[in-house]
């Protein structure tokens, strides 16, 4: 016996992975375990994929051929929660609360958000000391449903503390399993045609989009107190959305690494001291404490490029050539963090700033204030203040092609950052072996000759000696210059890329979560035009995904400024010490020459 379903209604695939229905198809199915509230299987047309189960009622059938194989029979049904049975053809009053998605489970092979950042491992300044306690992160709070933009001062909280929420409209799964997407309530059901549909989540419950986030505040889905000091405000400048201007900019120093240990000498590492301008207190951080901010901001803030640290090593860290190249890095890490409207002025890294290094006790009510923080994920969007009035609104046509531009540079200039990256490090390499090696090779040449010179007695001859054996020993210190060249110009050229690079893989999850929202805006004025969704669910949609639009542009507008005054500084700095050098080598060959004037 062949599994077969006959499809009650029309649909139509929007994603990969999934295949058309029409009213009435009889299809083959390849199992009848539902995944998620899909079946997989092969329709009319020979086309193979998933579609919603409810939107299909399995029969049984002979046939001759046995069914396909599952291709998506591995994927670990424990990790996904059951859908109901097609709740939404009850009345309106019988609809179940809106579903929601557990977490994937334990041991899951999917790497957190970002894809980039990966704790501490292995001997890298573990979490090991008395500043640490077995203390975990808060888990983010449920989905709640409310009104987008709605400003409510909260009952009983403290001043200058608002409820933000979204209105949440019933949810019925990923791409609205559980009712087929805009189709009518079947006879005898309740509700009218515009409220049946809904727009679709992600299949993919592990995409950026989902996991920032982004899906559920599009959807309406959040909901969560903001205080004054949360709020993120993008204002429009001369080059459109950008992030409003730290009001109390400053800079930070990262001075003096030096190694220190604990447990009676067992324990070595390196603490790097920091002056932050606006206090002009010094602290001591050990890299573990910069590598623990970095992983809070990068949960925290999904559209920000938070910048990358320098790599971590596990044997060599007390070498000085490490030490000082790390502390170089930093300090460009550093400059990054300052130079950012919102990360400058977020809690954590005021916390690791200013928290003094002695007070243990504050340092561990801050950190357990930063990982117990409620505006993630979902909640963080409502954070986002944004401009109102005429004229405040964004073209969404306008931004993703905006974002598409964008996309084309960061792969233009993550490729041409790789290719000079590496000609920088052949050419540092070349200097410091080969063209010091040649250098002395000449000079030692010029060396044999005087020698053989010197055994001419002749007294008119000894000047003549004297100027070739000077003149040797300026090819050698030639080739010292040489060597030594590298870490004035061309190193931080490098240690320069390396940050950038950093940014460059920061931005295909950032772009992701836009594109994201702009699809779910797509999919809602569809269904307005098709006069299966009200608008004012659909202008909800299409504001809060406008939310999002105006911080992309904002956090894409931050980096070309940056950019700009980074690679301007460096190559006026890599120029200048090219000058330089060359200089240093014209007054060795000229000292040379002089020697030349008295024979």
């Amino acid at each position: 016996m062949a599994l077969r379903a006959r499809a009650l209604y029309d649909f139509r695939s929007e994603n990969p992975g999934e295949i058309s229905l029409r009213e009435h198809e009889v299809l083959s199915l390849c199992s009848e375990q539902d995944i998620e509230g899909w079946l997989e299987g092969v329709n009319s047309r020979g086309d193979r994929g998933l579609f919603p189960a409810s939107y299909v009622q399995v029969i049984r059938a002979p046939a001759a051929e046995p069914p396909p194989p599952a291709r998506y029979a591995n994927v670990p049904v424990g990790g996904f929660e059951p859908l109901p049975p097609p709740a939404a053809f009850k009345p309106a009053a019988q609809q179940p609360p809106p579903e929601t998605f557990p977490p994937p489970p334990a041991g899951y092979p999917f790497p957190p958000y970002g894809g980039s950042y990966q704790p501490s491992q292995g001997s890298d300044d573990d979490w090991d000391d008395d500043w640490d306690d077995s203390s975990t992160v808060a888990d983010e709070p449920g989905a709640l449903g409310s009104s987008y933009p709605d400003y409510e001062v909260a009952g009983g909280g403290a001043p200058g503390r608002y409820r933000l929420s979204t209105r949440s409209e019933p949810s019925l799964g990923p791409r609205g399993a559980g009712h087929p997407p805009g189709h009518p309530h079947p006879p005898g059901g309740g509700g009218a045609a515009k409220s049946s549909a809904t727009v679709s989540r992600n299949l993919n419950r592990f995409s950026t989009f989902v996991k920032s986030g982004g899906e559920a505040f599009v959807l309406g889905e959040a909901s969560g107190f903001v205080k004054d000091g949360d709020k993120l405000c993008v204002v429009l400048g001369p080059r459109g959305p950008e992030w409003q201007e730290n009001p109390y900019p400053f800079q930070c120093s990262i001075e003096d690494p030096t190694k220190q240990t604990k447990f009676k000498g067992m324990k070595s590492y390196i603490a790097y001291k920091l002056v932050p301008s606006h206090t002009g207190q010094q602290v001591h951080r050990r890299y573990k404490h910069f590598d623990w901010l970095y992983g809070r901001l990068a949960e925290k803030f999904p559209v920000i490029s938070v910048p990358h640290l320098p790599e971590k090593q596990a044997t060599g860290r007390f070498e000085e050539d490490f030490i000082s190249k790390r502390r170089k890095g930093l300090a460009w890490w550093m400059d990054h963090m300052c130079s950012h409207p919102v990360l400058a002025q977020c809690d954590a890294f005021q916390h690791f700033l200013t928290c003094p290094s002695t007070d243990e006790k504050a340092w561990k009510q801050g950190k357990r204030k930063a990982e117990k923080d409620e505006m993630v994920g979902a909640n963080f969007f409502l954070t986002i203040s944004v401009p109102t009035g005429p004229g405040a609104s964004l073209d969404l046509q306008e931004v993703e092609s905006q974002v598409d531009g964008f996309k084309a540079f960061t792969k233009k200039m993550d490729e041409s950052a790789l290719q000079l990256n590496h000609t920088a490090n052949e050419f540092a390499r070349k200097q410091v072996t080969g063209f010091k090696k040649e250098y002395q090779k000449v000079g030692h040449s010029f060396k044999c000759l005087s020698q053989a010179f010197e055994l001419d007695q002749q007294a008119f001859s000894a000047g003549l000696n004297q100027a070739i054996a000077f003149t040797a020993e300026a090819y050698d210190a030639i080739g010292d210059l040489f060597a030594d060249q590298p870490r004035q110009d061309l190193d931080p050229v490098m240690d320069l890329l390396a940050l950038y690079q950093g940014h460059l893989a920061n931005f295909p999850d950032i772009i992701h979560v836009q594109k994201g929202a702009l699809t779910k805006v797509k999919e809602s004025k569809r269904h307005v035009e098709e006069g299966k969704m009200e608008l004012q669910k659909a202008e909800g949609i299409q504001e809060r995904c406008n939310i999002i639009s105006f911080a992309t542009l904002a956090e894409i507008n931050h980096f070309h400024k940056i950019r700009v005054r980074d690679f301007k500084s460096q190559m006026q700095h890599f120029l200048q010490q090219q000058i330089l050098f060359f200089q240093k080598v014209t007054q060795k060959l000229e000292e040379a020459l002089h020697k030349y004037d008295s024979v």
